[in-house]
């Protein structure tokens, strides 16, 4: 019996109403790059959101307000592609350990003679000592400042290669420890570049790291790639607070001289903090996961003479108090002082895995760049080049989806009609799950769509070859159509599957233009699948109960 329930045809109606809802506000403007910079400048003057903008440009405030992102290539905007000189962090590590090196040799020097830092090649320190025939306590020595590789895979061997070469002794990182702190800097570059962009409220910016040293930035929607430099260069803000009290109050007015930040680590916890810091993160020269005396993860850090000085004074004045580490007036960690820290150095624990650790020190890293960038290839791409794009592509669409139309209705009379109704429904939830899940769309992404219109009636083929070959059975209308979908089904979800599978691996292995292409077509698949089967089953049971034909023609 051909039939569809009740709760289903309510439900196939609702999702279509909700993507064509969902995507309406991208066929009310007649340009959408416009109109998401027009909605970007209107909410960023702090009075009004974007759902207001879209009302005061004529819009119901009562209808999603919610656009399809435009990507680099379509609504314009600068890439820049930056090389990291690890070789300057190798430096800084070399630089910091000189004078730990000088003092511990320095309480041996009536075996090891003077001590006095030689010469050396960036990221190796050479220090000579005047008795040569030492060198063996002078190497035992300057191995209590090594100490085990932090990683995710746990601990390995040493972070210092230490040798000697004649009366001199050299150290350089470990390969282990040049490819963890590869892997930090790189990790750290990454996320103060993406804390930079955010600030400014771009849509979908693409920042990854290439290869073992380079990032590339891609921000759609700003002015040059001389405004992104200038973006970058910026300083986050990283701070030391006293803590004065903490609650689950959001709307608490903080007092005199207090200020209120959320919690990072606890959501729904707010606190209520000295507004003058202890220490800032201009004070503040590394942090690198570490363990505990009872071996779990924890974040070592140190600041210079001068934070290493106020450092310890508050310390040695306040334990047993909490102390706020604030990024971006956000609270990241409020570990409790357990007792004085003098030198600039110490640790936090709590309930850290070796990753959450790895994840901390990066954050509390966050204030400043780790190495200088320099920028290998630097393009504005100007919006005009993505409208010639958006008009290219639509072209293409809509001569695809005419020419599908034709061809369906001429090859399947009324049947084809709800193929084509079907049809537009289907592009219509593309765009509206694009605009819900805040998707972006790009050129290869438009092309994944005019792909995804020839390959939309491929399973509305495939019924309708069924349900023919039913009807040559002297099946009646009713049973051939529902037979038509009944044996149809597994050839459709055999060939969207695979297709499905493949759209996924683009997805997770490929970036940039790939992964554009990837995500329409994902998108088309799972729609076009529902369209075919769902929407145009449910419009062949209107007509046909409305209808009652005794003969049907395919």
């Amino acid at each position: 019996m051909l039939q569809i329930s009740l709760w289903k045809r309510v439900l196939i109606v609702g999702v279509c109403v909700l993507g064509i809802a969902y995507a309406a506000p991208n066929m009310f403007y007649a340009r959408v790059e416009a109109h998401n910079d027009a909605l970007a400048a209107a909410a960023s003057n702090g009075f009004e959101t974007e759902e207001q903008a879209a009302a005061r440009a004529g819009w119901p405030d009562w209808l999603p307000s919610g656009l399809v992102n435009l990507g680099l290539d379509l609504r314009g905007g600068a890439q820049l592609l930056a090389e990291v000189q690890l070789a300057d962090v190798y430096k800084a590590r070399m630089d910091a350990l000189w004078p730990e090196l000088r003092s511990v040799l320095a309480d041996e020097r009536a075996t090891v003679g003077a001590v006095r830092r030689a010469p050396s090649d960036t990221g190796t320190l050479r220090v000579q000592i005047g008795e040569p025939t030492a060198m063996a306590r002078a190497l035992e020595l300057a191995a209590t400042l090594a100490t085990p590789v932090v990683s995710l895979s746990g601990i390995g061997q040493n972070d210092l290669a230490i040798s000697a070469e004649g009366d001199q002794i050299v150290i350089t990182l470990s390969d282990a420890e040049k490819a963890a702190t590869d892997s930090r800097t790189m990790q750290q570059s990454l996320e103060i570049i993406r804390r930079r962009v955010d600030e400014v409220g771009t849509r979908e910016p693409t920042i990854q790291r290439q290869g073992s040293d380079r990032i590339l930035i891609q921000v759609p929607g700003i002015g040059s790639a001389e405004e992104l430099k200038a973006l970058i260069g910026t300083t986050a803000q990283l701070a030391f607070h006293p803590v004065i009290s903490r609650g689950s109050n959001a709307n608490a007015i903080a007092g005199v001289g207090e200020v209120i930040y959320p919690s990072i680590e606890e959501k729904g916890l707010y606190y209520t903090l000295d507004s003058v810091p202890v220490v800032t993160g201009e004070e503040l020269t590394d942090a690198l996961p570490d363990f505990d005396q009872n071996g779990s993860p924890a974040v070592a850090f140190r600041f210079n003479p001068a934070g290493a000085r106020k450092f310890g004074e508050y310390t040695g004045a306040n334990i047993g108090k909490l102390f706020a580490i604030v990024l971006d007036e956000e609270v990241i960690s409020a570990p409790i002082i357990q007792s004085h820290i003098p030198g600039g150095s110490g640790i936090i624990t709590g309930n850290f895995t070796v990753e959450s650790s790895t994840n901390l020190a990066v954050l509390l890293r966050a204030g400043a760049l780790p190495a200088k960038m320099t920028f290998l290839e630097e393009r504005t791409i100007g919006p005009e080049l993505g409208q010639d794009s958006i008009d290219a592509g639509s072209l293409a669409a809509m001569v695809g989806m005419v020419l599908v139309v034709v061809f369906m209705v001429a090859s399947y009379g009324i049947f084809g009609v709800f193929a084509s109704i079907a049809l537009y429904i289907n592009m219509a939830l593309i765009f509206g799950i694009l605009s819900l899940i805040g998707g972006t769309l790009t050129l290869p992404g438009i092309a994944g769509i005019v792909l995804t219109i020839g390959m939309a009636v491929d399973a509305n083929v495939l019924v309708f070859e069924r349900i023919r070959e039913e009807l040559r059975s002297a099946r009646g209308p009713a049973r051939a159509i529902e037979l038509g979908y009944e044996k149809a089904m597994s050839a459709i979800v055999d060939a969207n599957i695979t297709t499905f599978i493949t759209a996924v691996i683009l997805f997770l292995v490929g970036s940039g233009p790939v992964r554009g292409f990837a995500v329409t077509l994902t998108v088309g698949i799972a729609t076009s699948v529902f369209t075919a089967i769902f929407v145009t089953r449910l419009m062949m049971v209107f007509w046909f109960e409305r209808r009652r034909p005794k003969t049907i023609t395919v």
